[in-house]
């Protein structure tokens, strides 16, 4: 696993770790929110107003508590419902229905988050680190380094507000209700491993404990770290899990994705089947083309080979744009080879759309920057 090292302050100085957010009540089931309620000296039932609140009517704002006595919503407030996302700006595109959010927490990092509204669902890329420290050379997030891990509260929060915004209308055409989430915003969402799991719970249990998602509409992805993927496996989820793969031979998956040089593409692969065995699930491998790099019809031919007879599916993503970068994405002639000859291998294979290209804000190009145009995924 690749990340920056943390300097210290001065010569001779420890390490700092980086702030922990506080507390929120996303960071805990209904059970502990109703145990720190009574130690306020509140009765428990408040747990469960406040929950309602946050997950059943999407208020993130005490103040619009009303139902609450102004007494105890100051003070279950400052306890439960503290503010770990401020909004610095918002972007749209595609007629309004792709959103992007960029967001600064309470130390000063900073996140992004998207919305995408389809004719029949609406989808949130949220991330589960700020920055991230994978270090893919075709990626703006893992050229910008990994500043800290998310709280599990601070993942889900991207997802409530955005939720929030599917339920207004604002976004035209698609369902007014938050369907499916996708941890393919900043970060490694393995490498966060136990708080997007816990993210995962609250997302996917019942309002007023959650936000009541089906664990079949929530998406993982990874580049690839082999023990938290076989950890995942044994979770009992029903997640979909998405294995960054971008390359079939180990030769130039070690220069796309720095962490196969501590896990080959063998065993990736085999702990996706492990994945894809125990839980039913089909895995999604992702594979941005970029041209003359990855997008030969002999690296098509070897992919077939390695995925023919899996329970998986080939998603190509066209490599968005990103500032700097040496590389571009395949012509379209040399993609819809690599889908043919995948096909023929008998591997399900579709191409991604490039929702959100036109505010950074598609695959790879989140790097949440306050100016210029680099500021998205």
């Amino acid at each position: 696993m690749t990340s920056l090292p943390v300097l210290p302050l001065s010569p001779g100085a420890a390490p700092r770790r980086p702030a922990l957010p506080p507390r929120h009540l996303a960071d805990l089931d209904l059970a502990g929110r109703q145990a720190l309620v009574a130690e306020l000296g509140e009765p428990a039932f408040r747990a469960k107003q406040l929950s309602t609140h946050y997950f059943g009517r999407l208020v993130r704002d005490p103040a619009q508590m009303t139902d609450l006595p102004a007494a105890a919503r100051e003070r279950l407030a400052e306890s439960l419902m503290p503010t770990l996302l401020t909004a610095v700006r918002e972007l749209a595109c595609d007629d309004g229905a792709t959103r992007k959010a960029l967001w600064r927490l309470h130390d000063g990092a900073l996140v992004e988050s998207v919305l995408m509204g389809y004719q029949d669902r609406v989808t949130v890329c949220i991330s589960s680190q700020a920055g991230c420290g994978m270090a893919c050379p075709f990626c703006a997030t893992g050229q910008a380094g990994l500043t800290r891990n998310l709280s599990t509260a601070e993942i889900v929060d991207q997802a409530v507000y955005l939720a929030g915004v599917a339920a207004s209308g604002a976004v035209s055409g698609s369902p007014p209700r938050l369907s499916h989430v996708v941890f393919m915003g900043m970060g490694e969402p393995l490498a966060n491993y136990a708080r997007v799991i816990e993210a995962i719970r609250r997302l996917c249990a019942p309002s007023p404990e959650g936000l009541g998602l089906s664990q079949r509409h929530i998406t993982v992805s990874t580049v690839g770290l082999v023990p938290a993927m076989r950890r995942l496996a044994e979770e009992e989820l029903s997640v979909t899990l998405a294995l960054s793969l971008h390359a079939p031979d180990d030769e130039l998956r070690d220069e796309l994705v720095p962490v196969n040089q501590r896990w080959k593409v063998a065993e990736v692969l085999d702990a996706a089947w492990d994945y894809a065995d125990r839980t039913g699930r089909r895995v999604s491998i992702e594979y941005a083309m970029i041209r003359d790099v990855n997008d030969q019809p002999w690296r098509a031919d070897l992919l077939g080979r390695l995925l023919a007879g899996r329970l998986a599916h080939v998603n190509l993503i066209p490599l968005n744009p990103t500032p700097g970068s040496r590389w571009d994405a395949s012509p379209k002639p040399v993609e819809r080879e690599f889908v043919r000859r995948l096909r023929v291998a008998g591997v399900s294979t579709t191409v991604r759309d490039t929702r959100g290209r036109e505010i950074d804000g598609a695959c790879g190009q989140l790097a949440a920057s306050e100016t210029g145009s680099a500021d998205g995924r």
